[in-house]
């Protein structure tokens, strides 16, 4: 996949932009708070996704202005495609080569991307809900079957919740739970699997690229830690369904599902030690940076294009061998690179570089 050009006009402190990158790694340099990571996150909303900065949706509108609108030209499927983005009053108008679409979520697997920003340290630090989006995250933007699945658990998962609340009230009620714990089980179970699948696939890149990127001194694994399964060999249905059963009369106090793929986790380990419980500030972010690297690879073996890569303000905080490691990854493919310096990255031979001043691209540079 390739961006040919973007065109953004009201976005946050972005000034109206025409941005025609190169095909292959593209340097955006300039001092803070200059639009650099908004010009990343514009281009982002077109996989379908919300801001990955959390922002909702009308803080991305340019102060003073009432509405944003983007038009994007990508290459994709074999083809030169077209793509629009207006936001008016809090709300998506999204057009598809000239076809008016019902919401964003249409974009969801016609471009697809893979990011890292600072923000994404919290796959490691923080809490198991971060770890879960990554994994869904990827699978949403490979299979977007997936991502129908995954509304089909959440709204079952919601309405039992609801009943929970309701059995408290009226007790006869009771008796239509079976009915909402077959549907969890047969949604959460088809979760489980594709999330675990995903992970397999996952590990390996993952554990090599990190292998490299702490000069082959750290091994790299993972985990998944399902709420309901320790013993593999029992089948996940039949574990699912005796665990919501012996967790009822908890689900009943509390008043919500304790049990379930909302509830797993993922662990990731650093030579066999809690990467999340012990690793440095560097540590946590090199397994995040490969994670996301590795999530751009498996999501190319899945969809049997390169996914475009985002990366907002990694390359600083890198040494010279691992700035060397990381680019050495992301050749053959489109790069987006935010940084203050761009020396930073000076041992690039082959791209172009665009220096960027208040919402402005002021210059570009090829190199070649």
């Amino acid at each position: 996949m390739i961006i040919k050009k973007i065109e953004i006009c009201g976005y946050r402190n972005l000034c109206d932009i025409i941005f025609t990158p190169v095909s292959d790694i593209n340097v955006i340099y300039g001092e803070n708070a200059q639009g650099k990571t908004n010009l990343l996150e514009a281009m982002w909303l077109f996989t379908g996704g919300h801001s990955f900065r959390g922002a909702k949706d009308n803080e991305l509108i340019a102060f003073g202005a009432s509405s944003f609108k983007m038009n994007m030209k990508f290459f994709s499927e074999q083809r030169e495609q077209f793509a629009k983005i207006n936001m008016t009053n809090g709300k998506r108008n999204v057009t598809i080569n000239n076809i008016q679409k019902k919401s964003a979520s249409v974009l969801v697997g016609k471009f697809c991307a893979v990011i890292f920003s600072p923000e994404h340290l919290s796959l490691i630090k923080e809490g198991p809900s971060n770890r879960r989006n990554f994994v869904d995250g990827g699978l949403c933007q490979s299979k977007p079957a997936y991502a129908r699945l995954l509304m089909h658990y959440n709204r079952t998962l919601s309405q039992r919740n609801s009943l929970l609340k309701e059995i408290t009230k009226n007790a006869q009620l009771q008796d239509t739970l079976e009915i909402w714990n077959e549907k969890l089980v047969k949604y959460g179970v088809l979760i489980v699997q594709e999330r675990l699948a995903y992970l397999n696939m996952l590990e390996p890149i993952a554990r090599d690229i990190y292998f490299g990127i702490s000069s082959q001194k750290e091994q790299l694994s993972l985990s998944y830690d399902c709420s309901f399964i320790k013993d593999r060999q029992v089948k996940l249905e039949t574990a699912f369904i005796e665990k919501l059963k012996s967790s009822q009369k908890s689900d009943l106090l509390v008043g919500y599902t304790t049990i379930g793929p909302h509830r797993d986790d993922i662990s990731f380990y650093i030579n066999s030690i809690s990467a999340r419980m012990y690793g440095s500030q560097g540590q946590q972010r090199s397994v995040a940076l490969a994670l996301k690297l590795a999530e751009a690879k498996v999501m190319e073996s899945i969809i049997g294009d390169k996914p475009v890569v985002f990366l907002d303000d990694v390359m600083s905080e890198l040494d010279k061998y691992r700035q060397d490691y990381i680019l050495n990854h992301l050749k053959n493919r489109q790069v987006f690179i935010t940084c203050c310096d761009p020396n930073a990255i000076k041992q690039l031979r082959q791209g172009a570089l665009f220096n960027m001043k208040q919402g402005k691209l002021c210059e570009k540079i090829i190199l070649s």
